[in-house]
Parts: structure tokens; sequence; C-alpha cells
């Protein structure tokens, strides 16, 4: 199991600390309700230093992750973010990620931490274009400063004005001391904030430089506890749970990443998929009782005939209500549409909602 360079200020500050994605991380502090709050409302750390950066460059560096992406990353300036995907050829999904264009000719591919050796493996399958790829997982660490206050918490930090950078946008600037660290309006919250790469060698100096900066904004430490509550309150798909080699993007509701005007890997298949529609969806839900959905639960009918799976579920936070998102029967996907959610035998009444759950 890995460790990421902070791994150590973790533990010293007594956090939980469980294996996720092949590494050593934590996963509580004071409490996931606590944690869920401080992000709504102020300003909270994450390090999510397992997620996995590859650099491509080259004159076809953009015709790779043209073909091996869904979204159309043809309409990146440099300094600008997307959100996409990589469709397997069959119907499934490889992995979502982000794509920074970093210069002309220069992107940065950021991938989930269990996929790093998959995605490397399956873009360069189709590098036969001389593109220079650099898997660069375990040089660079990544903090994630969310929430309304980060803005003005981190201000003092760069000389960069933080409130004139665009949502999935990103300067290259110097950040707590250091010259060239890249600052992305970019974030798994839904509250804001920025995700900050760095080299190993500058993050536990910049660990503490936000921390010292922030202190008067009430800034705290957070797990991953409740940066899943925190995502799932905005509806945010997590690989493994309501995404994977398995289920499309049309499925997943992602056909607004998924881009018809350029060929891709499977694109024939998918766009016959949202031509003719599909058979299941990926919809939210909110319970109507006291009682909290989980991974794994059949969702059935009025009948109790199983519709589907639930594929995540939590208690939220901000709303204090059983939500989730599962997989049904597209005959059961509509808004409204009342549904049950298999709980230790009992089949709990839930009703199908419009995505995201929790409404600024």
């Amino acid at each position: 199991m890995k460790n990421t360079i902070l791994t150590h200020v973790h533990e010293s500050l007594g956090a939980k600390m469980l294996p996720f994605a092949g590494f050593n991380m934590p996963i509580l502090y004071e409490g996931v309700n606590a944690e869920h709050e401080t992000v709504r409302n102020g300003v909270g750390v994450f390090d999510v230093s397992h997620m996995g950066e590859f650099l491509l460059t080259g004159e076809n560096a953009l015709a790779l992750i043209q073909k091996v992406t869904s979204n159309d990353a043809s309409t990146l300036t440099v300094g600008k973010a997307q959100y996409s995907c990589m469709p397997n050829k069959d119907g499934g999904i490889v992995d979502d990620l982000l794509v920074y264009r970093i210069k002309d000719e220069q992107y940065l591919l950021v991938v989930n931490a269990s996929n790093i050796e998959k995605d490397w493996e399956w873009i360069s399958s189709f590098n036969d274009m001389n593109v220079e790829m650099r898997n660069l997982s375990d040089e660079f660490s990544l903090l994630a400063i969310q929430g309304p206050k980060a803005v003005e918490a981190m201000q003092s930090l760069t000389s960069v004005d933080l409130s004139a950078i665009s949502y999935y946008h990103f300067e290259v600037a110097d950040f707590a001391g250091f010259p060239y660290v890249i600052i992305s309006a970019t974030g798994y919250t839904g509250s804001g904030g920025f995700e900050i790469y760095c080299k190993n060698d500058q993050v536990e100096t910049i660990w503490n430089k936000v921390f010292e900066a922030g202190k008067d904004f009430g800034i705290k430490p957070i797990g991953l506890a409740a940066r899943d509550t925190l995502r799932l309150e905005m509806g945010f798909c997590l690989y493994g749970n309501d995404i994977d080699d398995t289920t499309s993007p049309i499925e997943a509701g992602l056909g607004w990443i998924t881009k018809f005007t350029k060929n891709f890997v499977n694109s024939e298949n998918l766009q016959k998929q949202k031509e003719k529609g599909v058979r299941r969806k990926l919809i939210g839900f909110e319970m109507k009782e006291r009682s909290v959905p989980r991974q794994g639960y059949e969702i059935v009918n009025a009948n109790g005939d199983v519709i589907g799976h639930v594929t995540s579920g939590t208690m939220s936070p901000s709303m204090g209500i059983g939500i989730g998102m599962g997989y049904v029967a597209i005959d059961h996907s509509a808004l409204g549409t009342e549904i049950f959610i298999r709980i230790r035998k009992n089949d709990v009444p839930a009703t199908v909602v419009k995505m995201p759950f929790y409404k600024k």
C-alpha cells in the first residue's frame, strides 16, 4: 500500500486512515457531518495526491486525446480544463478524467487513482502518433481546497486574482512561495474552491502555508468520507460505484460529455444508444422515510419486482434525508416515479428526483 507525502501529517492530526485505491488515505478527522459542514459553509482541505497525472506532448497530442475521450477537447484553449470519459470497446467506461490544456501542444490528464495503470496502458495502446507520454503520478501531489471561503482564505498566497479564475479554468502561477503551481478552479464538492497541483517536495510546505493562511477562516483538514457525501449531494459519479467498465456514458447521464462531432472509441455504438434510447438509466432518488440506502441494495417496484440496484447512497448531512443513485429500468426512471429500496427485507419508498440533490 502506498502513502502520500502527507501521510505522516494526517496521522499526526489523528486522522482515521484506511486503504483506498491502493493508498493509505485519511478517511475521517473529526467526523463526516462536521467535515461536510466545514466545506459547505467555510473552507476545508483534502489530500487527494493519490490521483494520477499523465502529461501528453506533441503535435498529435490532441488527436490522441480526441481518439480516446468522449468529450471534444478541440474546444479547449490554454488555461481551460474539461470533464470527460474514456469509453471502452464494449460500451462501458475505462475511466472518467479531467483534461487540461497546458500549452498549445501539451495536455495534462488527471485520472482516478485505482485506474492509473489501466488508463496508462489503454491510452498507450492507441498512441501510434508519436505522442510523448509521461506518467507523473508518483512525482506530483494534489490538494483540494474547497468551500465558499476558499478564494478569500487563499488570496494571500498568490499574486493571481483567484476570484478571476472561472470555473474549469486554471493558472500556472506562484502559490505559497513556489513559482510554478497549477491553481485550478475545479473540485468534487460543488462548493467552489481550487485544486492545487505541485511537486512532491513542495506539498508539505504548501499544506502548512495553506493552513496558516486559512486559520482566520476556520480552515480544517477533510477526509475522503466527507468527500463522498459532498460529491453525492451534487450527483457527481464515482468511478467503481456509479460508472465502470459495464456502464455506458449514455446510461449514466453523461451524454453532455459525449460529443459525436468527432470519431472516438466506440462512438458509433454510443451514438446509436443516444438515438434509439437505452434500457436502463442512472437516476437520483430521495427516501420518503428516515433510512439510509447503501451501494448494492436492490431497487424494486410496487409489486416487489427488482428493477435495478443502488450504486451510491448516504444520509445527506446537508438535507437530513437519505439520498442515492442507482440504475433502474428505463420505464421507472421518470422524475417523480415512486420506487422502493429493499433495506433488510423491507421495501422502503423513495422518489426519483432531479440531481443535484443539494441546492445552494
